[in-house]
């Protein structure tokens, strides 16, 4: 009997032991809870992220992460990107402990694998709190189920320096044509038209006056989205949005965008448009861009980055691009500066089958602090920066090979962890005052290269940006951005938006090919084929769900 007592004793203490190890933890401040002190050996977190691609979570400043919260991530990235991932996921019940699943967090959701993170962040959340502040509330799911299951993927607080996913043209293009201002499709055609009349080669190769890559996913970002920046509507991905009502509607069956389409059906039928625009790969498409005889994309910034840095890497200055405010027509406006607030929406979640749910929320607050966010910017003191009469600055190196090296992220690590990871944003300033990212507008104005600061001065300007509607008279959306919405799994809008989506992709694509004379019918073949799916109860569903949002982010 003594000794089962003593065992038992033992059993108590050691339990004990182990309670107040937990107390200890848990009750530690969020800004010094994560110094992997528990374990010599720090915690795998198996990551799933839908963006992105492999690479080893082993860079200094993934190094540092580990060394100040005891958590090595495991990276996972979809292959070839493949969007059945989480559907694969849901369906073994195997579940990484993080996940950023983008629109298909919805059903994460409701299939049961992510957790609620509402306690935790009441609990032990404070930086989460702190870098959310007013917006928590931009996190909640919907408003019959107003639960945080995400946090991350964008910035805060954004200042407006640059624009990204407007038409860019040739610096060269510019500068040749003796500096035309250039606000419409007409204007930017003739631009293109009068060029490839002077220069139909560059370096011995066939001049590309307008390229784009619809051949995979980047037929949105390269077709359909600037169909609506060329109409003047907000980034709100297949849809257009009264930011006053809150009225929603598939955009396509907009008379605006069979105006824009049938503008391209007509650069094509001229000879304008890259013949291999629905055809070609990614890679091929930046070997195009790289080679200097593409004068103009509709692409975001971060989408051709290699190209830019290929062209400065190769002394082409004048071969990189210069974004343009272009509309459909003088009535219309650009909202390329257009202020969405904190998106809200998708983020990184923890799944329920985690056996390391407090670590993995311990993680995602830390990379809320200001440590962490300096961190993920700037790199570490001494090797990426220094300070300097108490402010942080760049090192020459590492400045340089930010804007020329596409490796820099991947080999250093810095400015690589801020997506999709919780950010403050690049608005933001630290305690000290300072910018939480290392490009303030100076710093942006100050990295052009030789040959925009040149074309800059001819226009007038310091930052492209002053060719475009200044963020401040655009207003801020009360509904943030549509393209961020989580929509439910198997719900009728759903459904229907996916066979719209296929459609639309499709029947555009062709109706760009067509010869002129069939447009219109093409075009209005499609319209039926859309109101026969019954898109209008889409569009109908859509608003509901758009002024829910409203709603539920006015909530206190």
């Amino acid at each position: 009997m003594k000794k089962h007592l003593s065992i038992f004793m033992l059993v108590l203490i050691f339990g004990a032991l182990i309670l107040a190890g937990c107390s200890d933890d848990s009750s530690s401040s969020s800004d010094d809870s994560n110094d992997g002190g528990n374990s010599d050996e720090p915690v795998t977190l198996t990551f799933f992220s839908a963006d992105g691609e492999e690479k080893e979570f082993n860079d200094p400043v993934a190094q540092k992460i580990t060394e100040e919260t005891g958590v090595k991530l495991d990276i996972d990235y979809p292959v070839g990107g493949n969007d059945e991932t989480i559907p694969l996921m849901i369906a073994s019940g195997d579940y990484p402990d993080l996940i950023y699943a983008k629109g298909d967090i919805g059903k994460l959701i409701d299939a049961g694998g992510v957790i609620k993170l509402d306690e935790l962040i009441e609990e032990k959340g404070d930086n989460l709190k702190a870098l959310y502040g007013d917006n928590l509330n931009r996190l909640r799911n919907t408003l019959d189920d107003p639960s945080i299951y995400t946090v991350g993927t964008y910035g805060v607080e954004n200042a407006y320096w640059a624009t990204s996913g407007t038409f860019q043209l040739q610096l060269d293009v510019l500068r040749e044509l003796g500096y035309p201002e250039i606000n419409t499709l007409e204007e930017f055609e003739a631009a293109l038209t009068e060029y490839y009349e002077m220069y139909p080669e560059i370096d011995g190769q066939k001049t590309l006056p307008l390229s784009l890559l619809g051949s995979d996913w980047r037929w949105l970002i390269t077709v359909g989205n600037p169909a609506g920046f060329a109409a003047g509507l907000e980034d709100n991905g297949q849809w257009a949005v009264d930011n006053e009502t809150g009225e929603t509607t598939y955009k396509f069956l907009l008379p605006e965008m069979k105006e824009y389409f049938e503008w391209l059906n007509g650069m094509n039928a001229k000879g304008l448009l890259d013949p291999e625009s629905f055809t070609h790969t990614y890679d091929t498409y930046i070997s195009k861009l790289s080679s200097g005889r593409v004068l103009s994309v509709a692409d975001q910034d971060w989408d051709i980055a290699d190209a830019d840095k290929a062209l400065v890497s190769d002394g082409r200055e004048e071969r990189t691009y210069a974004p343009l405010p272009v509309t459909l027509g003088d009535d219309y406006q650009s909202k390329g500066l257009q202020d969405y607030g904190f998106a809200g929406g998708w983020g990184i979640a923890i799944s329920s089958t985690s056996e390391h749910q407090d670590e993995a929320f311990e993680f995602l607050d830390w990379m809320a602090s200001e440590e962490a966010q300096i961190l993920v910017n700037w790199g570490i003191e001494g090797e990426n920066y220094d300070i300097v009469d108490g402010k942080r600055v760049m090192k020459e190196e590492d400045r340089e090979r930010m804007n020329t090296d596409s490796e820099y992220g991947k080999e250093t690590g810095v400015g690589y962890y801020i997506y999709p990871f919780p950010q403050m944003g690049n608005g933001a300033v630290d305690s000290t005052g300072q910018s939480i990212t290392p490009n303030s507008e100076q710093d942006i104005i100050d990295n052009f290269n030789s040959v925009e600061k040149e074309v800059l001065a001819e226009y007038g300007m310091t930052n492209w940006i002053e060719w475009f509607p200044a963020t401040e008279d655009l207003g801020v959306t009360k509904h943030g951005t549509v393209a961020n919405y989580t929509i439910p799994s198997g719900s009728d809008v759903q459904i229907i938006q996916q066979k719209a989506d296929d459609l639309t992709e499709q029947r555009i694509t062709q109706a760009i090919l067509a010869d002129p004379a069939e447009f219109d019918e093409m075009w209005e073949s499609m319209i039926k084929d859309l109101e026969a799916m019954d898109i209008e109860k889409a569009n109908q569903n859509m608003t509901q769900m758009t002024q829910d949002v409203i709603e539920l982010w006015q909530t206190n």
